[in-house]
């Protein structure tokens, strides 16, 4: 008889209200959703570092540029600040739907697909190895860029690395081949390369490459390949290293940063240390953007973002890739003047001009119209 009591008692019980029910599964579902991982990353504003001043604390407090073996000179009160970009997110899935809702009602932060940060089938391990790769190439090609400015002679080769199967390499080219030169340029730098072929648009060019011992040529044709921001470009389908031999050391140091954005700023750092007098004139200034050896200055990720950290640090001029510009406009902050550069010797001349004349007036801008530094 116990079950037949049991089921009385449930009898007795007050009628759930089946609307009411539904109402709450519903909120426990969007909730769920809520805190699901998206395929999604964010962009945050990162830290600020002046390349003319220290970084660390404590014990481990050091100069971010070194120059050992060399004369170096005062930079004065000035500051060229590199700036980053955090990023929420990991190769496994991105932060849950409710950060990215809070994300999109922000103006200083950005949301973009997961593969465009961590490509498809990469681990964590293999982004953070990446990642400071990228650093560490781009600092070697802000030192080249910097010393070559400076008249001082550097000598650099390029390595194929990997071949990706079915590319315009494949066959051609090999693991081990040093390239020589890419469509009659001369090659002693990967961004330089790089450059080189997209420039191309995907013609064929003669790779001329050192091949056990022997030099020969190559001609291949760069295939247009779809990225996963949605642009494509033309590639050759190699991973390369490149080498440099430098007159004299040139340290560069930055702790738990990857990525090759850095490479402007740290080119410019080099130079300032190098050269009598105050390269800044005694301004604020921040930038960004990768640089090859030959000293051509690229877009770079997280540009929004920058320019919030920029201003945030006190920054009144901040030097961009001009093929960033299209993302910069509209997105300016109050106070800050925006220089568009293409080369090292660009932006030496646009911080010439403000440390000289107090003003950017004249100079390319990302934005119109451009006032003064003030």
């Amino acid at each position: 008889m116990r079950p037949t009591r049991s089921r009385r008692l449930l009898l007795r019980g007050r009628p759930v209200p089946w609307r009411g029910v539904t109402a709450v599964g519903a909120v426990l579902a969007v909730l769920v959703v809520a805190l699901l991982p998206s395929p999604y990353a964010v962009e945050r504003p990162g830290p600020v570092f002046d390349t003319l001043g220290s970084a660390g604390s404590g014990e481990e407090r050091a100069a971010l540029i070194t120059i050992p073996d060399r004369t170096t000179y005062p930079t004065g009160d000035g500051r060229l600040d590199l700036l980053t970009v955090s990023v929420l997110g990991s190769p496994s899935g991105g932060p849950p739907w409710l950060d990215l809702v809070r994300a999109w009602l922000d103006p200083t932060q950005s949301v973009i697909p997961l593969e465009a940060v961590f490509p498809s089938g990469s681990t964590v391990q293999q982004s953070e190895r990446q990642s400071a790769a990228d650093m560490t190439a781009s600092q070697r090609s802000a030192v080249a860029a910097a010393l070559t400015r400076l008249g001082e002679r550097v000598q650099g080769d390029v390595r194929i690395a990997r071949v990706s199967a079915g590319t315009a390499a494949a066959g051609r080219l090999q693991v081990g081949d040093v390239i020589r030169s890419y469509d009659g340029r001369e090659v002693d730098d990967s961004c330089a390369l790089q450059n080189d072929v997209v420039a191309g648009g995907g013609a064929r060019a003669d790779v001329v490459v050192v091949r056990d011992g022997e030099e020969r040529t190559v001609t291949v044709s760069p295939r247009e390949v779809a990225l996963s921001d949605g642009s494509s470009r033309p590639l050759l389908g190699v991973a390369t290293t490149a080498s440099f031999r430098f007159p004299f050391e040139v340290d560069l140091r930055i702790d738990d940063v990857g990525g090759p954005s850095a490479g402007m700023m740290f080119a410019l750092g080099v130079i300032d240390k190098l050269t009598p007098g105050q390269l800044t004139g005694g301004r604020h200034v921040a930038g960004t953007g990768t640089i090859c050896g030959d000293g051509q200055v690229g877009p770079i990720g997280g540009i929004r973002q920058k320019l919030v950290a920029a201003r945030e640090a006190g920054a009144t001029l901040f030097l961009a890739p001009e093929d960033n510009c299209d993302e910069v406009a509209g997105y300016i902050p109050a106070g800050l003047d925006v220089v568009a550069v293409k080369t090292l010797a660009g932006a030496l001349d646009a911080l010439e001009q403000v440390r000289d004349q107090g003003s950017v007036q004249g100079l390319p801008s990302c934005a119109a119209p451009v006032g003064s530094t003030g």
